[in-house]
């Protein structure tokens, strides 16, 4: 057995029980521990001083900042210190609270705060004691200190605190309570690191030669894993952590470049004619002008549809810059080329938005259009299966029963998704299946209302070619956005009139549908009673939400449509409504509920003529004249990011990575269902440059090798296959 592959628990302290529990961890050779790199560092110079840390949050007022400060103020910050005092205090009968006084020599003291687990961390936490303190500071304004509540404690031994003193810096590996609980420390995972890493090193192959290393400036392989478990300085560790975050990356760009030179160069995409009849009538006769960003994406689109080769394409735009539009002209080339075309929603809500636009638009043009959701009666259902077998349909519109294996498309030529992020590959691929004309793939345009970070779209959809539509039509106006306190909401309120006056209409939207004895928000049931029989006796005011029957909804719908509403109270069953150009308020009260993805959809209701629109983000007091309370510094912080980042910007691809630093790429998208990779090394939020030079270089690399037979290009082939399973698309010899 080789010294690589040799079990842990021969490592002097490990055992057999630490050995089960580090293999429970997928740590069972030496190998792994090689790759098992730290997350953080233990240094003098990295750690925050407790008297930095004061200055900075009592004197400044960051909830009266931008969402930059805000962000900032919650940031988790790490220093070393030592416990000066301790003290345990009862609070009422049955409520108790550790607390422990901490100096790091800086001239200031913190404060820990604990109220669970009182007794152990009594038994745990000594004076004399010296911690790696990681957490939320906070400034509590009327005991005029510092303080962290339960913040991640790591003890280090005085040997370890010396060695950071004099310049030294530990490395910080990740320890699962299981592993904490079979009695493996920080200080033993750094011995484990000890004993193996240069055995472990000997086995390894740098897949990169060395000219490519000297034009990405990267690091060997070997000097950057030795380097992140020792390191001798921070610019070595972040030297060593771009070479591996490059490396993860490009191997990941690698995967996407050959599935897309695969997919197009297969010969089997439906070649269309750029000329329709159709699409040139509906251009004619629309009331506006395509703006240059909608002319340059059909461009791009038409050029794909006529090239021979299988359409993979994602559309990103903006709420209101006119996607829509955009896919119905290329549908209607797909039908004057003979072939039918589908659009697929995530919901009926907007499927039928679809079906009304699309059949609006192609009044009297010949155009069969059909809607098939789920709910639809059976024999309706077959009346429209027959249609579509036939060929007798040439647009559909629905939701996911698209997919089902009961229809029969006659010939399918292009399909395009709708809100791309709850439609993954694996339906990509059914569809694709249910094509009947097995000689050719159809085409696929994905589109997104919510726009995708740069970053992430590189990964998620990084085999996709990408259209953005980058401009909003001429005659729109910036929705003007403004965070108003529940004191305040008597001047929103004559706003709202002064714009029935002018003739326009009003969205109020609450994030319950019924009041809650659970959770303290306000209810669309509840005050559509208050403000239509109390704040707008005189006015005309709806009430719409998801528990009501679809022919109710609908009946909504269309009267705040026909105008016969003056304000439109809601759940956000609105974010995918049906277009009112005529509403030009959109209030959202207890905006800190809603994710910023929601509040920018929500915006996007208002805003869709030429009008001047406005969006007002109700919140409560609080977040206006107190900081964030210990037990919720986290939410509330966030909660004020959104806010301000909603007023701060109409931009939507700002508005989208503020939303992914905040919530992280596997919340914002979803990671089971869109199958975004868990990266070891690289940081979606932070890596931009990297993922983009990675892609450039992976992508040039096919281009010019595609099945990577040059001889420079071996070991990295070897990998791609290993790491990827890409025999389906790197032919092995």
């Amino acid at each position: 057995m080789s010294s690589t592959e040799r079990p842990l628990q021969f490592i002097k302290g490990v055992g057999p029980k630490r050995a089960e529990a580090l293999a429970d961890a997928g740590l069972i050779t030496p190998r792994d521990i090689l790759y098992a790199i730290p997350y953080q560092y233990v240094d003098r110079n990295a750690a925050a001083s407790i008297a930095a840390l004061y200055e900075r949050l009592r004197t400044d007022d960051v909830w009266s900042g931008s969402a930059h400060d805000i962000a900032s103020a919650n940031s988790e910050v790490s220093i070393m210190a030592t416990v000066s005092h301790v003290e345990t205090r009862s609070l009422g009968k049955s409520r108790k609270m550790f607390t422990a006084a901490i100096t790091d020599g800086s001239g200031t003291t913190a404060q820990l705060a604990f109220w669970n687990y009182i007794q152990h961390f009594e038994r745990t936490i000594r004076v004399g004691d010296t911690y790696l303190v990681s957490g939320i500071a906070e400034y509590d304004e009327r005991w005029n200190i510092i303080r962290f509540t339960h913040p991640e404690l790591e003890k280090i031994e005085k040997d370890d605190a010396e060695r950071v003193l004099q310049g030294s810096i530990l490395p910080k590996y990740r320890l699962s309570q299981k592993l904490k609980s079979a009695g493996i420390s920080m200080r033993l995972m750094r011995n484990i690191a000890d004993h193996v890493i240069d055995d472990a090193l000997t086995s390894e192959v740098d897949p990169f030669p060395e000219e490519f290393r000297r034009k990405h400036n990267l690091q060997p392989l070997k000097t950057a894993l030795r380097a992140l478990h020792f390191p001798a300085s921070h610019s070595e560790i972040e030297a060593s952590r771009f070479r591996m975050t490059f490396e993860e990356l490009f191997f990941f760009e690698l995967m996407l470049a050959t599935r897309q030179r695969t997919r197009k160069s297969s010969g089997r995409g439906i070649r269309m004619e750029v000329k329709s009849r159709r699409a040139r009538d509906l251009v004619d006769k629309l009331p506006y002008h395509l703006t240059a960003a909608q002319r340059r994406v059909i461009n791009e689109i038409m050029k794909d549809l006529s090239s021979g080769e299988p359409m993979n394409r994602l559309l990103q735009g903006d709420v209101g810059s006119g996607k829509t539009i955009v896919a119905l002209l290329c549908m209607l080339n797909v039908v004057d080329n003979g072939y039918q075309a589908l659009i697929m929603a995530p919901t009926e809500i907007l499927a039928d938005q679809h079906f009304r636009t699309i059949n609006s638009l192609l009044n009297n043009s010949g155009v069969n259009v059909e809607l098939m959701v789920g709910g639809q009666k059976r024999k309706l259902r077959n009346e429209i299966l027959l249609r579509i077998s036939s060929g007798e349909t040439n647009i559909i519109v629905g939701t996911h029963a698209l997919f089902e294996s009961e229809i029969q498309y006659h010939k399918l030529g292009l399909a395009v998704i709708d809100e791309q992020h709850r439609f993954g590959v694996a339906q990509r691929a059914e569809l694709k299946r249910l094509g009947t004309n097995s000689n050719f793939v159809p085409h696929f345009l994905v589109m997104s209302a919510t726009p995708i970070p740069r970053t992430l779209g590189m990964t998620l959809y990084g085999d996709l070619d990408v259209s953005v539509i980058d401009a909003l039509p001429d005659n729109r106006h910036p929705i003007k956005t403004q965070v108003v306190y529940s004191s305040q909401i008597g001047s929103v309120y004559q706003k709202i009139r002064g714009e029935i006056q002018l003739g326009r209409q009003i969205y109020i939207v609450y994030p319950l549908v019924e009041k809650s004895d659970k959770l303290a928000y306000k209810s669309a049931v509840e005050h559509h009673q208050l403000l239509s029989e109390q704040v707008f006796p005189d006015l005309r005011v709806g009430l719409l939400h998801g528990q009501m029957f679809w022919y109710e909804k609908d009946d909504i719908m269309k009267a705040f449509l026909n105008k016969e509403l003056d304000i439109l109270v809601a759940t956000t069953v609105v974010e995918v409504g049906v277009d009112i150009p005529n509403a030009t308020v959109m209030m959202i009260e207890d905006a800190e509920r809603f994710g910023l993805s929601q509040l920018h959809q929500l915006r996007g209701r208002v805003g869709r003529s030429v009008h001047q629109s406005y969006c007002f983000l109700v919140t409560k007091d609080h977040f206006r004249y107190a900081l964030p309370k210990v037990h919720a510094a986290t939410e509330r912080a966030n909660a004020a990011v959104r806010l301000r980042t909603m007023e701060e910007t109409n931009d939507g691809f700002r508005i989208a990575e503020v939303d992914l630093q905040i919530r992280g790429p596997g919340d914002l998208m979803g990671t089971r269902q869109s199958g975004l990779p868990e990266f070891r090394y690289a940081d979606l939020v932070t890596d931009g440059p990297i993922i983009t030079a990675a892609r450039k270089e992976a992508f040039a690399m096919i281009t010019a090798d595609p099945q990577l037979r040059k001889e420079e290009h071996g070991l990295i082939r070897e990998r791609l296959i290993r790491d990827f399973d890409q025999k389906s698309y790197i032919t092995v010899a």
